[in-house]
């Protein structure tokens, strides 16, 4: 009994520990939660409000004086110490600006939204283009990945070398297996902390980085098809060699699940190091309003129809232009908002998803090839920062979500390659659903180093940490993204 209430304190002590530094962020009137807001915890911890308004400080900044400023656009920031917040139960309240209109360069005339964004285009690469300079980036990278089958069904028409009965008890299994994929939908959450470096080189250090998931409801493709792989091993006689047929077509592509066949033909998979650099790196790059090719309500404005809807305070009396933009010709495919800086045009802040009918790529041939899949969804918020040196402007957080349609009805057989009796295996898989990917990136630090301190810096692998459940010691001593109530509450089933 003594060990219990001893468990018992210290969890509760635990809990409270890691609660009291979770911060919420709302709006003094209405008293809804703020995302996206910004924080800087003693002018060295910078944070962003999650979806749901929250965020952590670190165990290092969680003292009784450290200073918290927390600022949003169109409100006037607030600057408490961290005991003053636990006074206020950790809510932050979040008043409009009040400023005069003369504040603002305003006239009976609404500005041109159209002549904006053309000062906009003509200062894109003074304000997002690198200057070449050596860069030391800490960032926290969380990915989300989640597969919503509505239907999976597949079933073994035919398995040489199987009787009925055996060929009964494998579709049962593979019932059960798929519809447990339905019950229960595939949901991973991957969470990395690391120092990326970019200059003459690009290297990164990764300090920590974990993965949420169940085993069992694997979230990617890959991971669906090697259990799925497992049950279908069962009819195959790994020994042979095959050819894949699928409908009319077939492929004359040698198929075998020989260690010795698959070892030759197999290429050298790049790190999880190599993998994670090049991922980071083309997701900066998309969010680049100079670079990204989804970009394209900044980067063609020729495309899109402009409506000013307004000026707001920023910070250090600065004012933002907001402008509304949607579709103006057919091959235009976002609708949202921009805040662009009125002293140097700088857009500072986006929010865009996907105009109302509109899809990315898509094909569908469903009819003749039972396939069919499109981009549905894509949707995000980009937030750039200005350098210190009041030159240009660096990525601060982003958050973009995707989310394709699938739907795929097709007869597979593999059939053996032998002059006599051939083993043949017949499925029919029928699958549709929605693959939802979301990434979110915020940048912790941002300073210049010497391109021979980015020299020194030796890449090593990692590996990542395998969570059962969400842990919130796990980042106490990091600065990180608050996580959303879906992955505080996910855990693996025993």
């Amino acid at each position: 009994m003594t060990k219990f209430f001893f468990a018992l304190t210290l969890f509760l002590f635990t809990l409270f520990g890691f609660a009291q530094n979770t911060v919420k962020v709302i709006d003094a009137s209405t008293k809804q939660s703020i995302s996206y807001a910004n924080i800087s915890v003693n002018n060295s911890e910078f944070l962003i409000s999650n979806e749901e308004g929250y965020f952590t400080v670190s165990e290092a900044n969680s003292g009784d004086d450290a200073v918290v400023i927390v600022s949003y656009i169109g409100y006037a920031p607030q600057q408490l110490t961290m005991g003053q917040l636990k006074n206020k139960n950790l809510v932050v309240t979040l008043d409009p600006a009040v400023y005069e209109l003369n504040e603002v360069n305003t006239s009976k005339v609404k500005p041109d939204p159209n002549a904006i964004m053309q000062e906009v285009k003509k200062n894109l690469a003074t304000n997002y283009k690198s200057n070449g300079k050596a860069t030391k980036n800490t960032v926290f990278l969380r990915k989300t990945d989640a597969f919503k089958p509505s239907t999976v069904d597949v079933e073994i028409d035919k398995s040489t070398g199987f009787n009925k009965t055996a060929l009964k008890e494998t579709n049962a299994e593979i019932q059960s297996f798929t519809s447990n994929l339905v019950k229960n939908p595939p949901l991973a959450f991957t969470d990395m902390l690391c120092n990326y470096y970019s200059g003459p080189k690009t290297k990164l250090d990764v300090v920590k980085a974990t993965v949420l998931q169940d085993e069992k409801r694997s979230a990617s493709l890959d991971g669906m098809e090697d259990k799925a792989a497992k049950l279908f091993l069962k009819h195959i006689d790994t020994t042979k060699y095959y050819r894949f047929k699928s409908g009319w077509f077939g492929t004359r592509d040698t198929i075998s699940f020989r260690k010795d066949f698959n070892k030759k033909k197999a290429k050298k998979e790049p790190s999880k190091l190599e993998n994670s650099k090049t991922s980071l790196a083309n997701f900066m790059k998309q969010q680049n309003f100079l670079e990204g090719s989804k970009m394209e309500f900044v980067t063609n404005p020729e495309i899109y129809e402009y409506s000013y809807d307004g000026a707001m305070y920023a910070t250090n009396n600065e004012f933002l232009y907001v402008l509304k933009f949607k579709p103006r010709k057919s091959r235009a495919n976002y609708t949202g908002k921009l805040y662009i800086s009125e002293t140097d045009y700088a857009v500072v802040r986006a929010d865009y998803e996907l105009a109302k009918g509109k899809t990315l790529e898509g094909l569908n041939v469903k009819l003749l090839l039972g396939i069919k899949f499109s981009q549905n969804v894509s949707k995000g918020t980009v937030i750039y920062k200005q350098n210190r040196d009041g030159n240009g402007y660096y990525l601060q957080y982003a958050t973009n979500q995707t989310g394709t349609y699938l739907y795929v009805h097709r007869p597979l057989k593999f059939i053996e390659l032998a002059k006599e009796d051939k083993d043949v295996v017949a499925f029919d898989l029928k699958a549709e659903g929605n693959m939802v990917n979301k990434t979110e990136f915020l940048t912790i630090s941002h300073d210049e180093v010497s391109a021979a301190d980015v020299e020194k810096v030796e890449e090593k692998e990692f590996a990542y940490v395998t969570l059962k459940k969400y842990d919130p010691s796990i980042w106490k001593n990091y600065s990180a993204i608050e996580p959303l109530e879906e992955m505080k509450q996910f855990e693996v089933a025993e």
